[in-house]
């Protein structure tokens, strides 16, 4: 089991930990370094069991923040998983209906008669220019 030596507040602390742990614990320790070194910059020099136990209960908080908010964000995320199957299960919806107009036959036969219409009428035309000229 190797032995680590740790600084925290500006003390060191030698501990034991598991084969390759070490580094783990390297991180924490720099956690609770950090916590102790801002209560020492904020009260001076305290002793180190009340040190060691306001800068646990300093994490200790923070820990309790972040868990609170892993819990929320992990509710919102339950309640859009199950919108979001909610949303899969639901039925097709119906296919809409598009109804496109249909020219009826006889409005056709007239605009074919009006075009014949029109056609006699310019051949006509033509015929009257040929023959002033």
């Amino acid at each position: 089991m190797p032995e680590v030596v740790i600084s925290i507040g500006g003390r060191d602390f030698e501990v034991a930990c598991q084969d390759g742990e070490e580094q783990y614990l390297h991180s924490a320790a720099k956690m609770l370094d950090v916590e102790a070194q801002t209560l020492a910059s904020q009260i001076g020099r305290i002793p180190e069991a009340r040190m060691l136990l306001m800068a646990g209960l300093m994490l200790a908080d923070r820990t309790a923040a972040m868990e609170d908010k892993v819990n929320k964000i992990e509710a919102q995320l339950s309640a859009l998983q199950a919108e979001h199957t909610a949303l899969q299960n639901q039925p097709a919806p119906p296919p809409e209906r598009v109804e496109v107009p249909v020219i009826p036959a006889s409005v056709s036969e007239t605009l074919a008669e009006v075009a014949a219409r029109a056609e006699s009428f310019a051949a006509a035309l033509e015929e009257k220019g040929r023959e002033a000229s």
